[in-house]
């Protein structure tokens, strides 16, 4: 009675996301176009990191396979993250367009409803970069495989996803504060996937533990590869801090919630 139950509650929601992708995938040549478009993106994420390794062997204690390894994983799970709930930046558009009034008189949440508003599988191209990136790593570099190794690596992209999921939503929330306010946002979730792309000692002291402990891009790469390959890493952020992925999720999902809910509390209608 209770799979029941659940099953009915969310079935709105995948009527939602079935609908959303049959009409991207009805006009096949822009589909496959921005399909196209994301995958050039990926690659040219991709290919500020060979530029780099290529003029130097280690930066920031790592080499290029350990780089390789920090850029997949986060761009998986920023990709996955952003193909769900990255059209929440575009909030600031319903709001001014009073759309947001709409989205109250229908029964399911209004993160529910903004989360499925658009589903944007253009955005698969660049997860496939990220995908084939990481097959790349894991097989090249020198990984000591276990079970342990293999659970880490999922815990890591379930909990960055889950992380960077947060920061959109926390971004979405501010601006209802902030609707002309979209590069203060932008820093904390475009500027958030730069950051966990790259080694963290490469970041000045401040910044280390900004990305470690307020904003946990840290988490989402560097510190579990860190740890799966058996480096040196950050002090700040010792080997057995890689198991703590879902409590960094946890806490970003908090502050996500916090933000959301002062933030629609905030709001009054489009009519002041």
């Amino acid at each position: 009675m209770a799979d029941e139950s659940l099953s009915e509650r969310l079935r709105p929601y995948r009527v939602l996301l079935a609908s959303r992708a049959r009409a991207q995938m009805q006009y096949r040549a822009s589909f496959v176009t921005d399909i196209l478009g994301t995958v050039g993106v990926g690659l040219a994420e991709f290919a500020e990191v060979w530029v780099i390794f290529h003029n130097v062997d280690v930066l920031g204690g790592l080499d290029f396979t350990a780089a390789l390894l920090v850029f997949a994983l986060s761009n998986l799970a920023f990709s996955l993250a952003d193909m769900f709930v990255g059209h929440l930046d575009q909030l600031p558009r319903f709001i001014r367009a009073g759309q947001v009034d709409a989205f109250y008189v229908r029964p399911l949440p209004l993160l529910a409803q903004l989360m499925t508003s658009d589903l944007s599988l253009r955005r698969v191209g660049r997860l496939a970069v990220a995908l084939v990136a990481l097959t790349v790593a894991l097989v090249t570099a020198p990984i000591a495989w276990s079970a342990a190794t293999v659970a880490l690596i999922v815990l890591t992209v379930v909990s960055g996803t889950a992380i960077f999921s947060a920061l959109f939503t926390a971004a979405g929330g501010l601006q209802f504060f902030l609707v002309d306010g979209s590069e203060f946002t932008n820093a904390f979730t475009y500027g958030g996937s730069y950051a966990a792309q790259q080694s963290q000692q490469v970041f000045p002291g401040p910044l280390r533990i900004f990305w470690t402990f307020v904003a946990p891009t840290a988490f989402v790469a560097y510190i579990p590869a860190v740890a799966v390959l058996g480096l040196p890493g950050d002090r700040l952020a010792p080997h057995w801090l890689a198991w703590c992925t879902p409590l960094a999720a946890l806490l970003a999902w908090a502050i996500a919630g916090l933000c959301w809910r002062l933030g629609t509390r905030h709001y009054q209608g489009a009519g002041g």
